[in-house]
């Protein structure tokens, strides 16, 4: 099982899919999730697609430093992992009301 390691954070093949199997992409139809996704890809991954501009949201969290994202070539792309290590750091523990 390897591991991949982003700023300290390390993410295991375990950890980067759920728990019945691969990472799936919602949409219609959901498919399999790519390792490198496009700015739409990301969106419906982050499940933003419910905002009212969910393209400013996740550029308001990539200028904040709390998405990293890469050019390849012209377009930017957003690695899977970066997404998941997103989504770690915003889930707080759960708790009795």
């Amino acid at each position: 099982m390897t591991s991949i390691i982003a700023d300290g954070d390390r993410v295991t093949d375990r950890e980067s899919t759920n728990w019945y199997g691969p990472a799936i992409l919602p949409g219609s139809p959901p498919g399999p999730c790519p390792e490198l996704l496009t700015e739409e890809e990301a969106i419906r991954y982050l499940r933003l697609d419910g905002d009212a501009n969910p393209s400013r949201t996740l550029k308001y969290y990539r200028e904040k430093g709390l998405i990293r994202a890469t050019y390849v070539g012209r377009h930017l792309r957003y690695r899977r992992v970066e997404l998941e290590l997103f989504l770690g750091r915003q889930t707080g523990p759960v708790g009795r009301r």
